[in-house]
């Protein structure tokens, strides 16, 4: 009877033991996973690629569909902070508030229909990004030799607008970089960093709410879990969206982008030597 005690406390004990770290391997796994999508998303790196890349080199447990609309839905709300009151303004300015939505309308087209026939996941595997990460990010480089400095408020027109939205489409494809894309868009358009920066801010909110929408449509016939870290998932993405936003800002404000040239290449040769030796 009592040597039953002990393995009943014993078996009890592991269980608690076994559950206690899952738990903070899942939480451990969520913050890892928030820093990618927070910093790669607003940054011209690609958070689609290098969540991919993480998926492919870890073995992670927790990745599912909650976990994809909390972190979207984490830097959706870091940006509309962020940016409330140029918000704002758009909001009154009619012109660039309709500007905002045809540049996004392009995506939102190709982007559907991409998602709803599956044919995205054509393209999630390492030799594309390898390459795209390499093509995008040499069209980057180039792109910021722009000298010209046109303004948004001054300079953004539906020409400029629907150019940039139509580059924006190739962010579909995973390693591109939408925020890449539209930075380097806007500034073959010789538009400066900042602004580049702030056009690429303002489209991705069109984009969030879109993949956000789309992961709401996947599980409304499903029980929707809206546990704890699902909230800290959502927090997490919100607070390293916010801190990137903010310091990309200052960065673009001073520098070039060169480092972020420098390290898609670096990180195109890795995947490179891994996919073709």
């Amino acid at each position: 009877m009592f040597g039953m005690q002990i393995c009943n406390a014993l078996f009890w004990m592991h269980f608690y033991y076994e559950l206690t770290h899952l738990m903070i391997s899942n939480y451990i796994e969520t913050l890892i996973l928030s820093a990618v999508q927070g910093i790669s998303e607003f940054v011209p790196v690609s958070s689609s690629a290098h969540l991919i890349i993480i998926s492919k080199i870890s073995e992670f447990n927790i990745g599912n569909l909650h976990l994809d609309i909390s972190l979207h839905l984490g830097s959706l709300m870091a940006i509309i902070l962020f940016f409330r009151k140029e918000l704002m303004d758009i909001v009154n300015n009619k012109n660039i508030f309709l500007l905002i939505i045809f540049g996004s309308i392009p995506l939102v087209i190709i982007g559907y229909i991409f998602y709803s026939t599956n044919l995205i996941d054509q393209f999630r595997n390492l030799k594309v990004i390898a390459w795209t990460t390499f093509v995008f990010g040499i069209l980057l480089y180039f792109a910021d030799k722009v000298e010209l400095k046109k303004k948004i408020s001054y300079d953004l027109n539906i020409k400029s607008i629907i150019i940039i939205g139509l580059f924006q489409i190739f962010a579909i494809i995973p390693g591109v970089s939408r925020s890449g894309i539209v930075i380097t868009a806007s500034r073959f358009l010789k538009f400066d960093r900042v602004e580049s920066s702030k056009i690429a801010f303002f489209l991705s909110i069109p984009a969030l709410a879109g993949a956000s929408f789309l992961g709401v449509k996947d599980i409304l016939d499903h029980q929707f879990n809206f546990d704890s870290i699902f909230i800290f998932s959502t927090l997490s993405s919100f607070v390293f969206s916010y801190v990137t936003i903010k310091y990309f800002l200052i960065y673009v404000k001073m520098f070039s982008l060169n480092f972020f040239v420098i390290y898609r290449i670096i990180l195109s040769l890795i995947l490179f030597s891994i996919v073709y030796l």
